[in-house]
């Protein structure tokens, strides 16, 4: 696959945009992507259409010039591009993937894409039992319990 799949509160942008906004699955509700407790990183897929977006604007639309500037963006995706056609989610879509693009009725063209697919690294308390404890000291020296307790030592004798 290479890419990443495309969480909900992703970052998105248009190329007509004047800012970005999140999206948010609307389609789907069971399944999820690097969320231990499974409560907010649900899976965007293809179903996702419409205005699947928190703010549900981009800001100012540059397709749609006035005289004083532009009208609000009022994005109207009617499909994606690029997504994971290997998998079939319970609601039938595909999963989005980091460089998915979605098409805007307003645009006509694939201008909506992802700019931070909305999965970040939550370490567990299996991390932490399967990590190597010399490897760890050499990342992080803070981390070992020996450089902690000499440091408290270190710390208490010169209180003293």
């Amino acid at each position: 696959m290479g890419k990443a799949i495309v969480c909900q509160e992703a970052e998105c942008e248009c190329q007509n945009g004047t800012m970005p906004d999140k999206i948010v699955s609307i389609s789907q509700h069971k399944q999820y992507v690097n969320d231990t407790e499974g409560e907010k990183k649900m899976i965007v897929s293809t179903l996702d259409i419409g205005q699947p977006f928190e703010k549900k604007t981009f800001g100012q639309c540059k397709l749609q010039p006035t005289l004083g500037g532009y009208k609000p963006c009022q994005p109207m995706v009617t499909e994606w591009q690029g997504f994971y056609e290997k998998v079939t989610l319970d609601n039938g879509g595909n999963p989005i993937l980091e460089n998915s693009k979605a098409t805007c009725a307003i645009a006509g063209a694939p201008c909506v894409s992802i700019t931070f697919h909305g999965q970040t690294a939550e370490a567990t308390q299996e991390h932490e039992a399967a990590a190597d404890e010399e490897v760890m000291a050499q990342i992080n020296p803070l981390a070992s319990d020996d450089a902690v307790k000499e440091d408290v030592k270190h710390d208490l004798n010169s209180v003293k």
